[in-house]
């Protein structure tokens, strides 16, 4: 059992990033048992939700002769534009069925801002509007963060990014999650990840 200084950030394991969804990531469904499994050793959990509106800044659809995948500049940074996903209240945006983590403490949604998208479980993609994760954990005394869920080259690396930046040790579970990988951004998401000092370990040699 990990200590109580830890916390197994799980994240958008919804329906919409499962194959048949909206934004299927492949393979997203068999981490589902790891994860289950994982998150049995950790007495901390928080679970993660892509929850947007309808006609998100971040779809395709809201950008006049833009198709999914192309990359725009707004005005914090370039952004990928994705299908229309995880709309609030949808079945796409609900947790997947397979999900067993009851003791999980806390369910936090991000992307619901019309107008900025929202990687990472600790701020917005203009890396400034935070979710309040960050005095959740240090009020609880947390100072040990592991990370799973999808995808590894968006949410998943961009959580551990800014666990990292906040002084949390920081390790992202690679078996327990699964890429995208568009344009290269698996690669570029773990070489930014080791260059920080996120470790990057397999579930087999992971040491609580």
């Amino acid at each position: 059992m990990a200590e109580s200084n830890s916390v197994l950030i799980v994240t958008d394991i919804q329906n919409d990033f499962l194959p048949g969804g909206a934004l299927a990531v492949s393979d997203g469904d068999a981490i589902i048992p790891l994860v289950n499994e994982l998150a049995r050793s950790f007495q901390n959990v928080v679970i993660t939700q892509d929850w947007h509106p309808a006609g998100h800044i971040s779809f395709a659809s809201s950008h006049a002769g833009r198709n999914p995948f192309e990359t725009i500049g707004l005005r914090y940074g370039p952004q990928v534009l994705w299908p229309d996903h995880c709309i609030q209240g949808s079945a796409g945006a609900a947790l997947a069925s397979g999900l067993d983590i009851p003791h999980a403490q806390m369910i936090l949604r991000k992307g619901y801002h019309a107008h900025t998208d929202s990687y990472s479980a600790f701020f917005e993609a203009d890396r400034k509007t935070p979710t309040g994760l960050t005095g959740y954990l240090f009020e609880r005394s947390i100072d040990r963060v592991f990370v799973v869920g999808l995808a590894t080259d968006f949410c998943v690396s961009w959580t551990a990014q800014d666990a990292r930046a906040h002084g949390f040790e920081t390790t992202m579970i690679e078996d327990a999650c699964r890429a995208i990988d568009t344009e290269g951004s698996l690669a570029a998401a773990n070489a930014i990840m080791d260059r920080i000092g996120v470790r990057r370990v397999h579930s087999t040699t992971l040491s609580l």
